[in-house]
């Protein structure tokens, strides 16, 4: 479950860092969104199929992970979207994808979830909050204006995805030395 995480981590921090674009296709941008989120929705399944046993003695880790994970469908169909279009319009030269608003409405649901329930216990829970949040801010910034099709901060949007998924990467490499 953590090196899924890992994965998926580390594709999203890659993604949109700035010199990433500039050096590969556009194509390969989407891509590397699109494997991030597959990751994560592994993740997110093994994290559910952990806490299910247990969903009755610790309801809000079962209900944390499947906040989480339809989260990560979300975030699926968003970046295959994205793909789909770098793939087959060649002309297209706009943001390659933005972060999904229902998918960034989950996390912080789930965020808050684990947070609340794991309150005293280590650093990760806020962290993994943090990175909830700068992934809830990704989605805003990444708004498309209807009016201009521009999107509202596109700065903004790649730094906050690059930040919120490098407190979910931290997360997980933490919970790997663990394990």
């Amino acid at each position: 479950m953590a090196l899924a995480f890992a994965v998926g981590s580390a594709c999203f921090v890659v993604g949109p860092f700035p010199g990433y674009a500039h050096y590969v296709d556009e194509r390969v941008v989407a891509l590397t969104f699109f494997v991030g989120s597959i990751f994560f929705t592994l993740g997110g399944a093994l994290q559910s199929s952990l806490a299910f046993p247990e969903r009755r003695e610790r309801a809000a880790a079962w209900w944390s992970a499947i906040v989480q994970s339809a989260g990560t469908v979300f975030f699926n169909v968003s970046t295959f979207a994205a793909l789909d279009t770098a793939f087959s319009d060649p002309e297209y030269d706009r943001l390659v994808w933005r972060p999904d608003a229902l998918g960034s409405v989950c996390f912080l649901v789930s965020g808050v979830i684990a947070y609340r329930a794991a309150r005293r216990h280590g650093w990760q829970p806020l962290v993994n909050l943090l990175g909830c949040i700068f992934f809830g801010i990704a989605a805003i910034a990444g708004y498309v204006v209807p009016s201009s099709g521009s999107v509202l901060e596109l700065a903004a949007a790649n730094w906050s995805t690059c930040l919120g998924a490098a407190c979910f990467l931290a997360c997980a490499l933490g919970a790997l030395r663990v394990n």
